[in-house]
């Protein structure tokens, strides 16, 4: 009976992480870039169930079988398929189509700068003339932070990121990938950063200027799968209240006629 509240309580626990990461998703349906993210589970490691103290069995130890104690939390994985594209006309509003990264030099708010990467091309121009993020970071090009005269009439971005000032060239974005992207953790909403292993290849992305890549979330396939988890939560929680009646009348009850 006690095993039986371990693992109703670690089935609760497994839902609930579930459901924390459903409702992170669904909050960023609308979020440029945003790759959806899913969690997993593991069963415990299974014992063997032994008979001890038992009258009948002549004090042997006796085995019963193998049992699970429940499951615990497992790792979080990102989901990196394509989001759709969204039409926006905008000169600064950049697409990956294909797989690839821009190069984000990030300043943290202790001014300690580090390259970051993401999917999110909503970029604006500032009054010098730099292309940044919404936040103001620096998009990197492959000369470093990227300038476009701000008098220029027209500008014009290849599907390779080459930048086009009036029919002059200025830089080229930088685009990046790797070739295993268990090496990238997560950094807010939208953006990554390498871990110690991580390797540079060639992207294959080309870049569509005038669109965004919407996230790759389906808010009803999410809906879905949080009623699915809600339920099952509450099917661990009746086995739990279950498990506890039962051991409050073994202890009240049974109890008491020794």
């Amino acid at each position: 009976m006690v095993r039986g509240l371990y693992t109703a309580y670690t089935g609760m626990v497994n839902q609930q992480k579930r459901l924390d990461t459903i409702t992170n998703n669904l909050a960023n349906a609308s979020t440029t870039g945003y790759k959806r993210e899913g969690a997993t589970a593991r069963a415990f490691d299974e014992v063997l169930g032994v008979r001890v103290n038992d009258m009948t069995s002549a004090y042997h130890v006796t085995p019963v079988g193998n049992m699970s104690l429940g499951v615990k939390i497992g790792e979080n994985y990102t989901d990196y398929s394509q989001g759709s594209l969204k039409n926006t006309e905008n000169t600064y509003d950049l697409a990956l189509e294909g797989n690839g990264f821009f190069s984000i030099s990030f300043t943290n708010k202790q001014g300690e700068q580090s390259i970051k990467y993401t999917r999110d091309g909503n970029f604006t121009l500032d009054v010098d003339g730099a292309l940044r993020t919404t936040d103001g970071d620096y998009v990197q090009g492959e000369g470093g932070d990227i300038y476009i005269p701000t008098d220029a009439a027209k500008v014009a971005i290849t599907i390779t990121g080459d930048i086009y000032a009036d029919g002059e060239y200025i830089d080229t974005i930088k685009i990046v990938d790797f070739e295993n992207y268990d090496y990238l953790k997560k950094y807010g909403e939208n953006m990554y950063e390498t871990v110690d292993g991580a390797v540079e290849i060639d992207p294959s992305a080309v870049v569509q200027q005038g669109y965004l890549e919407t996230s790759n979330i389906n808010a009803v396939s999410e809906m879905v799968e949080m009623i699915t988890i809600t339920r099952a939560y509450e099917s661990n929680q009746k086995a739990l209240q279950t498990a506890d009646t039962m051991i409050e009348k073994a202890v009240n009850e049974v109890g008491r006629l020794g």
